[in-house]
C-alpha cells in the first residue's frame, strides 16, 4: 500500500540541513583553497586538489545516505544540489569572465543527477532489507 506524502514540515527541513551541511562541507574541503599551483614547467592546476574533491564527495555520501535511509529523498537531493550550487556560485562569482555560471550549471545538473541515483539506490536496498 502506497503512503501518502509525509508531512511537509520534515521534508523542508531535510531540505534546508541538507542545504546547510552542503554548503558548510564545500567550505571546509574546497573553499579554503583559491591558488592555482604552478608547476616546474610552467603549467598551472587547480585550485583543487583531487583528494579534497574526493572527501567532498565522500562527505556529501554520507549526508545524502542518512537523508535517503530516514525516506527524506527530497531533502537528500534538492538540499544537496541547492547547497552545492550556491557555495559553487559565493566561491566562483568573482570570475570576470562570466564563465563561471557554467561551471556553476554543470555543478548544479551533476549534483542533482547524482543525488537522485544514490538516494534511489538507498531507498531500493532499504526497502529490500
Amino acid at each position: 500500500m502506497r503512503q501518502g506524502m509525509r508531512k511537509p514540515l520534515p521534508q523542508v527541513l531535510s531540505v534546508l540541513v541538507l542545504a546547510g551541511v552542503s554548503s558548510a562541507v564545500w567550505a571546509a574541503w574546497l573553499g579554503w583553497d583559491q591558488d592555482r599551483d604552478v608547476r616546474a614547467d610552467g603549467t598551472a592546476t587547480g585550485p583543487y586538489e583531487a583528494w579534497q574533491v574526493i572527501g567532498l564527495v565522500l562527505t556529501l555520501l554520507a549526508a545524502v545516505y542518512w537523508a535517503a535511509s530516514r525516506r527524506h529523498v527530497v531533502g537528500a537531493v534538492l538540499g544537496t544540489t541547492a547547497g552545492l550550487t550556491a557555495a559553487a556560485y559565493y566561491d566562483w562569482s568573482d570570475d570576470a569572465s562570466g564563465l563561471f555560471v557554467v561551471g556553476v550549471g554543470l555543478v548544479m545538473m551533476g549534483s542533482l543527477a547524482a543525488t537522485a541515483v544514490v538516494s534511489a539506490v538507498i531507498v531500493s536496498a532499504r526497502r529490500d532489507a
